[in-house]
């Protein structure tokens, strides 16, 4: 995937609709003349790339670094930067994915700029698909500033394509940035369609959800009741709306191939199983996994993948979040047992063991377990008292089979950026901080039933479900933040939603060990990338640092 724009003189292309396969897939072509985003084709082509540096953050390890470690979800795995769970001095201005993710995130709000302010003056294009694309360049430019306004605070905003070099800038005031982002988003709701033949193109009720998240996240910091009463609305309206619903089974949201696209799926990021058009590829499959081919019994394949070791469930999340009785979400987001694919003789627990094909060989009880009951096992126990960096329960929704081989990083299924799960939980926050719990008990009991686990009978089904539901002595923000874990647990949302609520500090020091002894009230937003200070004139005195970097 490209990833550099020269604005001056070049537009990367980034992905490009074709047509027999009616969705978004990226072109092998490297540039445009700037001359040709003022053409029909040039600006859709200009479109399509705007779209492609959601690839930079969704599905990566930087995305991941920014967004699941160093919460109450994740910490660190053996081979993590640790520097985001830790919260220590390294976790400072000059970090690299600091600058990576600002340096992406204003390529392509130039992008958008470029097709925004070109777009009136362009000829021979029907003015109704030239006013959707306007309002694509719109949905993602508010999606750009949406992250960088959450990770940064007050950053430069600009409206106008640049071009050439430019080297002042300032920092907007988190208001003016949060009118800009909602302005854009109500454009984007009045001029989408409500669908798209060509899938991963935003459409209505993405930017109603997007726009709810972000009213949601205003309110979050000035408590203004009514944006909590705008979040919930929108969501509501996504809900009603439409023809999504949540699917019956949670663990279907994940199933990959047809699976990706179902009527849960709002807006995806897209990835390709055509290796001229994947670049990187969707690489969240390697974050979340140990290296279990190290282990007795084991040797890597597709099914298992690929471990990198970054990311590790902390404790609250494997033994305390889920009710493990009646919630089918915890082995349905958590991989537990290893079954031998190597076979052999293998010595575990102090004895020797003929492991046969199939076989346990790495399991992960959520009880302790004695040290004599674990020495009569012929494989490997880890319970909650014995996961360490190097083992830990695998989180199952990234993992990607079908890619070519065993080997291979680039993974090819799309990143599900929203769904209707989080709309549900979006309506149920926002209803229950504007004084109307009750009626939000009826969005997050409907998230909690289907993750009921099934019964021996339909009875017993039935009981599960009413088992899960809460009352409104039980609701408040804690509850909806457990929640929230529970259904979108590792989905690059945790540490804005702690951030949002804000909850990061206190469920940090309470959750997680490493990050505990460090964290303090700053780290609410990161540094400002030295590399932005560097370069515009006046240095500090012009773009300040954030307080405690």
């Amino acid at each position: 995937m490209i990833k550099h724009i020269h604005i001056s003189l070049f537009l990367v292309i980034g992905l490009l609709l074709t047509a027999c396969e009616k969705e978004l897939t990226e072109d092998s072509r490297t540039e445009v003349t700037d001359n040709y985003i003022s053409t029909p084709a040039g600006l859709q082509t200009a479109v399509n790339a705007g779209y492609s540096y959601l690839r930079t953050f969704y599905g990566t390890e930087l995305g991941g670094n920014l967004s699941v470690a160093g919460t109450d979800e994740f910490t660190a795995g053996a081979d993590a930067d640790r520097d985001y769970n830790t919260y220590s001095s390294n976790l400072s201005p000059t970090k690299g994915n600091l600058a990576t993710v600002w340096s992406n995130c204003y390529i392509a709000i130039n992008t958008c700029n470029a097709v925004i302010n070109r777009a009136p003056e362009i000829s021979g294009m029907d003015e109704t698909l030239k006013t959707t694309r306007v309002a694509e360049a719109r949905f993602l430019r508010a999606q750009y500033y949406f992250l960088l306004v959450q990770l940064f605070g007050p950053v430069h905003l600009n409206l106008e394509e640049t071009v050439g070099v430019v080297t002042t800038a300032s920092r907007a005031p988190v208001a003016t940035i949060y009118s800009t982002i909602i302005d854009d988003l109500n454009f984007a709701v009045t001029n989408l369609p409500v669908s798209s033949t060509d899938y991963g193109r935003a459409i209505k009720p993405a930017a109603q959800h997007l726009l709810a998240k972000v009213y949601l996240t205003r309110a979050g910091i000035d408590g203004n009741t009514d944006d909590y009463a705008k979040a919930a609305e929108l969501a509501k309206s996504v809900i009603t709306g439409y023809s999504f619903k949540l699917l019956d089974d949670f663990a279907d949201v994940f199933a990959q191939g047809t699976g990706e696209k179902n009527n849960e799926v709002i807006f995806s990021v897209q990835y390709s199983n055509n290796i001229l058009l994947n670049g990187d590829g969707n690489q969240a499959h390697l974050f979340f996994l140990f290296s279990y081919d190290t282990f007795s019994g084991m040797q890597r394949d597709l099914t298992n993948g690929r471990g990198y070791k970054r990311f590790k469930p902390t404790s609250f999340n494997l033994t305390t979040l889920y009710d493990h009785q009646l919630d089918a979400r915890w082995d349905k987001t958590f991989k537990r047992v290893y079954l031998c694919n190597k076979a052999g003789n293998y010595t575990i627990n102090g004895h020797s063991v003929a492991m046969k094909l199939g076989d346990t060989a790495i399991y992960f009880p959520d009880v302790e377990l004695t040290a004599a009951q674990i020495a009569k096992k012929n494989y490997n126990v880890y319970p909650p008292s014995k996961v360490t960096e190097t083992a830990y329960p695998t989180l199952t929704k990234f993992l990607d089979p079908l890619r070519p081989d065993a080997s291979t990083i680039p993974g090819i299924r799309d990143f599900i950026l929203f769904r209707l799960a989080d709309t549900y939980l979006i309506a149920a926050e926002g209803l229950m901080m504007s004084g109307h719990s009750d009626e939000a008990l009826t969005y997050i009991n409907a998230v909690r039933r289907r993750a009921a686990k099934k019964g021996s009978t339909d009875t017993g089904t039935a009981a599960n479900k009413k088992a899960m539901e809460i009352t409104a002595t039980q609701l408040n923000l804690d509850f909806i933040l457990d929640e929230r874990a529970r259904e979108l647990n590792g989905e690059h949302q945790r540490w804005f939603d702690l951030v949002r609520t804000k909850q990061l500090v206190t469920r940090v020091k309470k959750y997680n060990t490493l990050g505990a002894p460090n964290i303090k009230d700053y780290h609410m937003l990161r540094p400002i990338p030295q590399t932005q200070i560097d370069r515009t004139d006046g240095g500090l005195n012009s773009f300040s640092q954030n307080p405690g970097y």
